[in-house]
């Protein structure tokens, strides 16, 4: 049985006899169909109930269990059945109704019954309800308690770089490590490499194009929680409305339109079709219709004046695009510094977020956005959103390979905060065992490849995610394993574990670790970084079929030298700090006050070549090997 269903505001005839929104700015307002509430018929309707009926109030039906027919629940709940109490009486709703029958049909046949639903178990557990579709908790019903939070409070005005569409190219974030690392701001489209819709789109062409009766998650303003029972139509409706004549403040943020009309009218900027790793290693095969994967890449996003987003982090540390068609935006942003994100981790998620997360950090950055501006967001950055004019915006999530370790400390600070999986970056582990794969091949490739620091950093901090995935295959509860390896690409990653050690021997390899010596040393940046051993060092590697890369050809030599007399205490036995002292002495450093020792040196030379995919490479290694005697 359905109940409690909203219909449509215009008739499937109605609807049919629309003109195109791109064609319809030219026909006149008689042109137009005029469609009315008596297209929608009800048998329990009266004269007076529909002289009542405002065509911008969400309108309840039910349908009766026999004879199926619709009517509206504010005819149908004139009469609440008699078997109810009387306070059950003055609460009889429609979320209560468990079978319904209409009056005919009780009628004809009176041992029907209408009945309800058993009441629902509470627990006497305290819990604090959060809404992550909209990152913030609905503490208090007043949408403008955003704009006096702001009062009084300090801003730094910005210094992001404003940037001509051409300059933002992958050979600029190639070649400035300072790219991508804090928000930019396109002022014009040209050069970007983008398409998006006619400046004149409206909200009314988006709901034509998507489909008036499509569901669409609307956003409570004053509360930050998701309001149920929307669809375009309605939306579009509502948008309608002159600002005074609304009398709440909704904000929609998570219209996804790819596979949708509106969704051939806008191209991301070329940039972000470059990094995208759905767009450049989720295999083509495996996407569009019947297939699952991640569809963040474009959204369009309504809000009305007076709009608020609360503070938060795009998913799984993605950065985004986002362009303004129509109005303005201000944004507000937080760097993404370690301290930072930890003020960030305490205010999510806590009755700490009816507070201004800008209070506990150290500084808030404010940017307004008018009309044609495009913005690039990177990686972590934390950012609330006020609109301050009916605005549309176009933009979309990404990730890439540019900022990897950023990506995954927002993923763990998701984890951390207990953010549900419906609000997390869709099938993320998935795509890193796309991507790792694919760089896996590359990497093995007997051309050779070569990448910026900035990414050998990334494809590390990947890497070292991959193998942590696979030793919860090893060694995790069954209900862990089970999850990691329902993410787990089996058309293109056969053997995870070898995929996953493979590459992080051939990343750390590539960064210049030395090949036989694969736990020692990571270079990050170009600079090397001495890190532990840990147990996963000493392990021999797992995978299977691994052949790492010989060296072509060897020569080793071996010269003792002189022999001499220094004077230097002998390590106890019984102190263990001997070990650290005698790590840290070099040549030429004694001890006056100790016994005489002999030490014999040698010196050992390493001298390897090999080809590489441009010409060869040589290595020479040298160590000098000292044995001390006491006398």
């Amino acid at each position: 049985m359905a109940k409690g269903k909203r219909r449509p505001t215009r008739s499937s005839a109605a609807q049919a006899s629309v003109p195109s929104p791109l064609s319809s700015r030219a026909t006149t307002p008689e042109a137009q169909p005029t469609v009315s509430h008596a297209a929608e018929t009800c048998p329990g309707c009266t004269t007076e109930s529909s002289a009542s009926f405002n065509q911008f109030e969400k309108e309840n039906w039910i349908r009766c269990d026999v004879c199926k027919t619709w009517y509206h629940w504010r005819c149908a709940s004139t009469e609440p059945p008699s078997f109810l109490s009387e306070d059950d009486k003055k609460d009889y709703t429609i979320e209560k109704i468990d079978k319904w029958y209409c009056k005919p049909c009780l009628e004809k046949e009176p041992s029907r019954t209408i009945t309800l639903k058993a009441p629902a178990r509470k627990s006497d557990r305290k819990r604090t309800y959060q809404d992550y579709a909209s990152l913030n908790l609905g503490l208090v019903s007043d949408p403008n308690r955003w704009m006096r939070m702001l009062e009084n409070k300090t801003f730094k005005q910005d210094n992001f770089k404003r940037m001509h569409g051409s300059d933002v190219t992958v050979e600029w974030l190639e070649e400035d490590e300072d790219a991508m690392t804090e928000p930019i701001v396109v002022e014009k489209p040209d050069g970007l490499g983008m398409k998006m819709p006619p400046s004149d789109f409206t909200v009314e062409d988006v709901a034509e194009l998507v489909g008036q009766e499509s569901p669409v998650e609307v956003i409570d303003v004053a509360t930050q929680s998701a309001s149920p029972g929307w669809t375009l139509g309605k939306w579009a409706d509502y948008i309608e409305l002159e600002p005074e004549a609304r009398e709440k403040i909704w904000n929609v943020i998570s219209l996804e339109v790819t596979g949708t009309k509106v969704g051939d009218l806008v191209l991301p900027p070329k940039l972000v079709r470059d990094l995208d790793w759905v767009e450049n290693f989720w295999p083509s095969t495996r996407k569009g219709k019947g297939h699952a994967y991640p569809k963040v890449q474009l959204y369009c996003l309504m809000g009305v004046a007076s709009a608020w987003t609360d503070w938060h982090v795009d998913f799984a540390g993605s950065s985004v695009y986002y362009h303004i068609l129509r109005g303005s935006k201000v944004f507000y942003f937080i760097k993404p510094t370690p301290a930072n994100l930890a003020a960030y981790e305490r205010w999510s998620g806590t009755e700490l977020q009816s507070t201004w997360l800008g209070d506990m950090v150290d500084e808030v950055i404010k940017v307004v956005l008018t009309e044609g501006n495009t913005m690039i967001i990177p990686s972590g950055w934390i950012h609330a959103v006020y609109t301050p004019v009916d605005t549309i915006v176009f933009g979309g999530n990404f990730l890439h390979s540019f900022a990897v370790p950023m990506q995954l400390k927002i993923r763990k600070i998701e984890m951390a905060t207990q953010v549900p999986k419906k609000f997390r970056f869709p099938m993320f582990s998935k795509l890193c065992w796309y991507v790792g794969d694919k760089y896996l091949r590359d990497l093995k490739s007997p051309a050779g490849v070569s990448y910026p620091p900035r990414v050998l950093s990334s494809l590390l901090a990947l890497a070292d995610f991959l193998v942590s995935e696979v030793r919860t295959l090893e060694r995790g509860s069954e209900q862990a394993k089970k999850e990691v390896k329902e993410q787990i690409p089996v058309d293109r990653v056969k053997d995870p574990a070898a995929v996953a050690r493979e590459l992080r021997w051939r990343v750390r390899l590539t960064a210049g670790n030395a090949s036989d010596d694969e736990g020692s040393s990571v270079k990050a940046n170009g600079v090397g970084v001495k890190r532990k051993r840990t147990a996963e060092d000493d392990e021999r590697p797992r995978f299977k079929n691994f052949r790492p890369r010989q060296w072509d050809n060897m020569v080793e030599k071996s010269e003792e030298g002189e022999a001499r007399t220094v004077k230097a205490r002998k390590p106890s036995e019984d102190d263990g700090s001997w070990k650290e002292r005698w790590v840290e002495w070099t040549d030429g450093v004694a001890d006056h006050d100790g016994a005489e020792v002999q030490v014999k040196s040698r010196t050992e030379t390493f001298v390897r070549v090999r080809r590489t995919g441009d010409g060869l490479e040589r290595q020479r290694v040298e160590r000098v090997v000292e044995s001390w005697t006491w006398q």
